[in-house]
């Protein structure tokens, strides 16, 4: 007598693909060809600024067809070609996943009531036709106006309201410039506003955090801010950009944008470390943050560690977990592809990436959960159910 046969496990189809393709309707229909397949149900793309976007958006149109494609304008594209500058990457999912997103317009007036209610229009959505979302099944993805200034308000009021599920996300990028950042979501990019992505699927995953900073000894209490413009104006009592130079050994002429790369701060949450980078230091002494820094908040000056090193570590704990992932989403801050570059390692971050399947765009600022950050490599992990 025959043994009965195992249930069919549900599979997930990954196709990435990118293209170093200038005119945008050649790029696209590259990016195509390396990620079309049957019932397609997500496709993300991450682009370069540099493309003309009203062409880009009418060749996705007509090229990538797929129940949801959600896009962003860049500081870096990763993809299968490694880690670029002037280039389109994307990835279509099919098969075991479904997906719910709602885009929120206007983020100054996004309030508390919003979050709650887009949160249970796409919980409805995806528990209509499936199973009932929590931590282990479904996770979030956030990408973002990079010029909004809202992270903070956004993410924290969508965290409180997703239980036990996880979110990470990215902040639309403009390369070096810092003049425009575009979502691309139903048919067409826009700015002031973030789409948020619910994904349920029975392959394991897990989402992440890594970075190359630590803490080191010297504090710094913020004793005067204003957390709205993301400035602080004082440190330890003293103007900001003095006491940061102080403590650095230098003079605050010398604070350059490669110091405040080389020495952000960290402050530490929940038994956690998260780090907050400085943009500039303003005529008047202040110091204009990537972040929202509260007064009060007690931060350290960090310590850099090894990039590659922390990278190679994080792939190598994600594949014990989970095995070879078949599918990396990843948010990387655009002062780490700045460091890369200036350390000549971008290849090799590159190769890296691809090694782990890596799929993402360099960020004006990351989401991990709860909170935004800088200098930090977000990211969820997919492997492959057994």
């Amino acid at each position: 007598m025959a043994e009965p046969s195992s249930p069919r496990v549900p599979s997930l189809q990954v196709r990435r693909g990118a293209s170093r393709a200038s005119d945008a309707a050649a790029a696209v229909r590259e990016l195509r060809d390396a990620i079309a397949q049957d019932d397609t149900e997500l496709v993300l793309f991450y682009c370069a600024p540099e493309y003309d976007r009203d062409a880009l958006a009418a060749a996705l149109q007509r090229d990538l067809p797929a129940r949801t494609v959600i896009g962003c304008t860049t500081a870096g594209e990763i993809g299968p070609l490694g880690y670029l500058d002037g280039s389109l990457s994307g990835v279509s999912l099919a098969g075991d996943l479904r997906v719910a997103a709602a885009r929120i317009d206007g983020l100054r007036d996004f309030t508390a009531e919003g979050a709650a209610v887009t949160i249970e229009k796409l919980r409805r959505k995806l528990e209509s036709d499936g199973a009932p979302i929590d931590g282990s099944n479904t996770f979030a993805f956030l990408v973002i106006d990079g010029l909004s200034g809202l992270e903070e308000v956004v993410v924290s009021q969508l965290y409180r309201n997703l239980g036990d599920v996880q979110l990470f996300g990215g902040s639309a990028g403009d390369g070096t410039r810092f003049g425009a950042t575009f979502i691309y979501h139903d048919g067409r990019f826009r700015q002031d506003c973030a789409v948020l992505l619910l994904v349920q699927t029975s392959q394991p995953f897990r989402v992440f955090k890594t970075q190359h900073f630590v803490r080191a000894d010297d504090k710094l209490v913020v004793t005067g801010a204003d957390p709205a413009r993301r400035i602080v104006t004082e440190i330890n009592g003293e103007p900001a950009g003095r006491e940061y130079a102080r403590i650095m050994g230098l003079d605050v002429v010398d604070l350059t944008p490669l110091i405040f790369a080389c020495h952000p701060v960290v402050v530490r949450m929940a038994g956690e470390e998260y780090v907050r980078s400085i943009q500039k230091v303003n005529d008047d002494g202040s110091l204009t943050f990537f972040c929202a820094i509260d007064e009060g908040v007690v931060l350290t000056v960090a310590r850099g560690v090894d990039l590659l090193d922390g990278l190679e570590r994080q792939f190598r704990e994600l594949e014990a977990e989970l095995g070879p992932p078949q599918l990396v989403l990843g948010c990387d801050c655009i002062l780490r592809h700045l460091e890369c570059k200036q350390r000549g390692i971008t290849e090799r971050v590159g190769q890296i990436f691809a090694a782990n399947n890596v799929v993402g765009f360099g960020t004006y600022g990351e989401q991990y959960n709860s909170v935004h950050v800088n200098q930090t490599f977000t990211g969820v992990a997919i492997g492959q159910r057994r």
